[in-house]
């Protein structure tokens, strides 16, 4: 920790002129799998070591997720034995890529596992004993996969033995579907994996109301290569072949209607490969007066449900807050995830690993996402922070894997109906201060509301543009992502702003309605009437590690939590809003306010609002 602190205020001077925020480090977390030297590993196989792997077979049934028992037997057993589980299951040399420089030596192993275990997980006397029997919860992903027993612990990994390859029965077939909102409110996109290749199937979604003649709609077939990466792990250990992501629009929707869907793929030969069925709920029209229900949060990641890669607890709230939201997703009309979605860091194969961890859901209801840095930054790669906290992706899995209704995805920036509500999402990993292109949609988006229509407007970004009491942006005396609100707040004050989210620090916070570092509106519960200000709200605790607060309580916080939780919002009407925190290890309301106003309350010139007039105008 001591080691850590110290590399923070080395860095801390050197990246002080460019803007660099710390408000991540304490809530940061090392990616599990980067604990691996996979690079150094060494054959060291023992005649009297064994793996076997059964059922051999998965997915008999349709399955696209199963347990798998892994019996091993080692001749010398050590308390830092592991288990990794690699895919595809040949991952010796020969599928390692030609070394061009002859100083340097190929690897014995050039791909990290997707997940490991401990050899002593489930057994303490596996070092007396030398046996141990595993359970892992695998996915389809496309290919077969093996496991590798290594001595040596993660430093110096020697692999002792390797299992029989198991395999799903289609290993290429259709998964993990995440809808979101089209271009335009009456379309809903379908966007899903598989590891079927246009020159082998025709991907398309079979979709309409129940019961009715089903409609196809094609699908747009992406992917992304190893040399698509700008830097390692991604570019290197951390490769996996993402398969192939195709995305089907689905036009003239009528609203609040109810559609069934199936994923499907045309083979050459006739034949069809199918999905399971799943339903969703078409949005309403822009400004209808009905219930709608949004859910938002940042930084949640990915965990095991079998216990593999916690090490460190990586991401200890992120089942507890997928598992509540799906507890509640029959009162859920949308959920935003804004920026931070899997922290891979470079590991390609955990973004399978979230898009079935979160498929109950994003099959469901549209998923939609913001761009954070774990996500975008890469030295020299075109994003606003010079860091490498994307371990090599910038942008590109998150871009091809998720769709979102941006004109361009390079440039994660959106805006996007839902009923009366109306978002502008922002990316803080681009430049968004004034005279930017992005400054420019901000405005735009904000401006284009029709706020008889939709009368909740709604600012979510990653980074904190605006208010947060964390350690680190206390520390930089600021309470706020530098030059963040400097060239914003404006616009929100202008436009009249509702509510401004925000993620990246892993906590929650409330702010008052605020403007220019000023509370503008005494009340903290129920507001009514012209509400003077915008309300800051930091919603970073989905899943990652939790970040400290400043021990300094600025007085326009109103409530701070450090926990894990998401904010849920409920538009009842046009002029009444409820908005909740509800932690995600029990699903319980701990803070919540109301808004009651009519549209003139809106019209109102506030501080900073309305454009000065004069006698003579």
């Amino acid at each position: 920790m001591e080691e850590r602190f110290a590399l923070c205020v080395l860095l801390c001077c050197v990246a002080a002129n460019v803007g660099f925020s710390w408000a991540h480090v304490n809530g940061f977390g090392e990616q599990p799998l980067s604990k691996i030297a996979i690079h150094k590993a060494i054959a060291a196989f023992h005649d009297s070591a064994s793996i076997r792997a059964h059922p051999v077979l998965l997915g008999l049934k349709g399955e696209d997720t199963q347990w798998v028992t892994v019996n091993l037997v080692s001749p010398h057993p050590s308390a830092d034995d592991w288990l990794g589980v690699f895919s595809p299951a040949k991952f010796n040399s020969s599928s390692c890529p030609p070394v061009n420089d002859p100083k340097e030596q190929a690897p014995y192993i050039c791909s990290a596992p997707i997940k490991y275990k401990y050899a002593n997980e489930s057994n303490s006397d596996y070092t007396k004993t030398g046996k141990a029997t595993l359970n892992f919860r695998l996915i389809n992903q496309r290919s077969d996969f093996s496991f590798g027993l290594f001595s040596g612990g993660l430093s110096n990994p020697k692999l002792v033995a390797v299992s029989n390859s198991i395999t799903f029965a289609n290993p290429k077939a259709p998964l993990y579907p995440r809808l979101a909102q089209g271009k335009s409110w009456d379309e809903m996109t379908v966007t899903w994996t598989s590891g079927y290749d246009i020159s082998e199937a025709a991907p398309f979604v079979e979709w309409g109301l129940k019961g009715d003649l089903q409609m196809h709609s094609p699908a747009g077939t992406l992917t992304f290569f190893q040399n698509d990466m700008c830097g390692s792990p991604a570019r290197t250990v951390g490769w996996r072949d993402p398969g192939f992501i195709h995305t089907s629009f689905l036009k003239n929707l009528w609203p609040n209607t109810v559609y069934t869907y199936r994923i499907g793929h045309l083979l050459h030969n006739g034949s069809y490969v199918w999905s399971k069925i799943y339903s969703f709920r078409a949005s309403p029209y822009p400004g209808q007066d009905s219930l709608q229900r949004v859910v938002i949060f940042g930084d949640m990641g990915k965990a095991e449900r079998d216990g593999s890669n916690e090490y460190s607890n990586y991401q200890p709230g992120s089942l507890n807050t997928t598992d509540q939201l799906i507890r509640d997703l029959s009162n859920i009309d949308i959920v935003f995830h804004i920026g931070d979605i899997t922290y891979a860091n470079g590991y390609i194969s955990q973004w399978d690993q979230f898009t079935a961890q979160v498929e109950p859901i994003a099959s469901t209801v549209p998923y939609m996402i913001g761009s954070g840095n774990h996500e975008r930054d890469w030295p020299n790669s075109g994003s606003f922070y010079d860091t490498t906290d994307s371990g090599g992706e910038c942008g590109v899995p998150a871009e091809t894997m998720f769709y979102v209704p941006a004109e361009n995805r390079a440039k994660f920036w959106y805006s996007t109906d839902y009923g009366m509500f109306h978002f502008c999402i922002a990316d803080t990993e681009h430049d968004w201060r004034e005279g930017s292109e992005q400054y420019r949609f901000i405005e735009q988006c904000l401006a284009s509301v029709d706020r008889r229509k939709q009368p909740w407007l709604i600012f979510a970004a990653h980074r904190v543009l605006g208010y947060s009491s964390d350690y680190w942006y206390g520390q930089e005396g600021s309470f706020q992502e530098p030059m963040g609100r400097e060239s914003l707040q404006r616009l929100w004050q202008k436009y009249k702003v509702d509510i401004a989210f925000f993620g990246h620090v892993h906590n929650y916070e409330r702010t008052c309605p605020i403007y220019q570092n000023q509370c503008v509106n005494t009340e903290k519960n129920n507001y009514t009437g012209t509400v003077n200000g915008t309300i800051h709200v930091v919603v970073g605790g989905g899943g990652s590690h939790l970040s400290d607060f400043s021990e300094v309580t600025p007085n326009w916080s109103l409530y701070r939590d450090y926990d894990w939780g998401f904010v849920k919002l409920t538009a009842f009407n046009h002029s009444s809003l409820l908005f909740e925190y509800k932690k995600s290890g029990d699903g319980k309301v701990y803070d919540s306010f109301t808004i009651s106003r009519d549209y003139r309350d809106v019209l109102a010139c506030v501080h900073g609002s309305c454009e000065a007039t004069t006698l003579a105008s």
